[in-house]
């Protein structure tokens, strides 16, 4: 009967949020009366979201106020550019669904069942792909796997019930299994999709359902000039993105880029004029991700040095702050960890699911203890490696080295010992040990530099951080370093 009455409160719920957008996004087609109307959908959410910070709240409020603001000037932007039926759908199932409601029932869990319970999970519903870029970690899994409709489904459906409404997929190529996808996002059509593709497959017939949809983005893989782009992924890719960027832009999809930044292209994928060209291009936003050494056929040499990660860091900051013009948001997956915590694998954010099941701490970190065929998101959640991303987090108080295998690869190491964790490359097996062996060089070298860096910056403490209750009443447990280098690292085993 509870869950009866729960599902019905949260429909109408919802109800009442579909009507109220219709209601906004009428005001927001006027120009003159966007910021009265941007004022009153923060109160609207300060009242839902009853725990909020006032202080927050009352910051956007000021933010909001100055049409002049350059993210008034990109939000508003952005309305202009979107389709109205997928910008009322992305609102109500990435608004209301994911952030508003979702958050709150994702905290309630964690404190319920004892463990991780994440905003997002990333799954990948196919090994196959139709390229082969140099040093790609995927390249190495073959074409043997697949998630099933069915699996994908379980996924979802059991992710919903924890509180989950944000999914992301990435593979091999995602959109090799285009049609078991969109069938997957009309049937959950309350939650929100983000698709890491190559663009090769986005063509009119998809932006045309996508439209319809409203709940599907793509994170666009795209790594600087024609030159430096297609060196790593080969001829003509570089064309099929600008093909994809088109047709996104031309039906009103919001989209993003995904880039992986080298020692080879990290000037090329930060150049202002880069920038601005994918911003011109209908991107709004972007992730950057450090190449990671991951797989047999890792290229070692890819990895950025300390000076261009120093500089990356200044760089992508510089993007968004105050003086910038660019219409455009950058994310840096490995140097913005002290917005989020650390490390947010593990499930403290989110997970990854591979193309055969076994889920891993991480898409980056190929080892499992469990797996969806036999297990449910929560026992996956539960289970010892899990527990042990859970206990070990943040596994280093400097968020400017916030990984387990890239900064700290004593502590993945004694993870997957502990735990008993098996590797799940199946293509091409790779041992916890051969994998932070490439690291340590990196980790040594990084470790210097981003002390000094950390040092040297204001940092404030985030009012929810999802640690144990160990690890926020002795912070100093954290990263805690022999004299030898080595970490402590306390794990549950029983």
């Amino acid at each position: 009967m509870a869950s009866i009455m729960n599902n019905l409160s949260h429909a109408a719920e919802r109800q009442a949020f579909s009507v109220m957008l219709d209601a906004f996004w009428k005001n927001l087609s006027k120009k003159e009366d966007r910021t009265e109307t941007y004022l009153k959908l923060v109160d609207m959410a300060e009242k839902f979201w009853k725990d909020s910070n006032p202080e927050t709240m009352n910051r956007i409020r000021k933010y909001l106020s100055n049409p002049e603001n350059r993210w008034v000037k990109f939000l508003n932007r952005v309305i202009d550019e979107t389709n109205p039926n997928y910008a009322k759908k992305m609102l109500l199932n990435l608004g209301y669904e994911a952030f508003f409601r979702g958050t709150k029932t994702i905290r309630a869990n964690r404190e319920k069942y004892h463990c991780n319970i994440p905003w997002l999970i990333l799954f990948d519903p196919t090994d196959a792909c139709n390229m082969h870029c140099v040093g790609c970690w995927s390249g190495t899994y073959g074409h043997k796997h697949n998630l099933s409709f069915e699996d994908m489904d379980k996924i979802v459906s059991q992710g919903k019930e924890l509180g989950t409404y944000l999914y992301m997929m990435t593979g091999g190529e995602p959109m090799v299994r285009k049609n078991d996808i969109l069938k997957l996002a009309e049937k959950h059509n309350d939650c929100f999709f983000g698709i890491y593709s190559n663009s090769t497959l986005i063509d009119e017939e998809v932006c045309k359902k996508v439209q319809e949809l409203g709940n599907i983005t793509f994170m666009l893989s795209i790594e600087g000039t024609p030159d430096t782009n297609d060196s790593r992924r080969g001829l003509g890719h570089y064309d099929a993105v600008m093909k994809a960027m088109n047709l996104l832009k031309e039906y009103g999809i919001v989209y993003g880029t995904s880039i992986c930044y080298t020692r080879q292209n990290i000037e090329a994928v930060t150049d202002d004029k880069f920038i601005d060209f994918i911003a011109d291009k209908g991107a709004r936003f972007g992730f950057y991700f450090h190449y990671m050494p991951v797989g047999q056929n890792a290229v070692t040499s890819l990895l950025p040095t300390v000076e261009q990660r120093k500089a990356m860091i200044t760089k992508i900051r510089s993007i968004r702050g105050p003086e910038s013009d660019a219409q455009f948001f950058p994310m840096d997956f490995q140097n913005d960890g002290e917005y989020v915590g650390g490390c947010i694998a593990g499930g403290r954010n989110y997970f990854h699911i591979n193309a055969n099941g076994d889920a891993e701490p991480c898409v980056f970190i190929h080892f499992s203890d469990s797996n969806i065929h036999d297990n449910s998101i929560l026992e996956m959640l539960q289970g010892k490696l899990f527990t042990a991303y859970h206990e070990g987090q943040p596994f280093n108080r400097n968020h400017l080295r916030p990984c387990p295998m890239l900064e700290n690869p004593q502590q993945l190491r004694a993870m997957v010992a502990t735990t008993g964790a098996h590797q799940t490359n199946a293509e091409a097996p790779e041992s916890a040990e051969e994998l932070c062996a490439k690291c340590d060089p990196y980790a040594r070298e990084w470790k210097a530099a981003a002390d000094q860096v950390w040092a040297s910056q204001k940092h404030k403490k985030p009012s929810y951080e999802n640690y144990t209750k160990e690890k926020r009443e002795h912070p100093e447990l954290a990263g805690f370093e022999h004299a030898d280098g080595s970490t402590k690292v306390t794990l549950d085993t029983q």
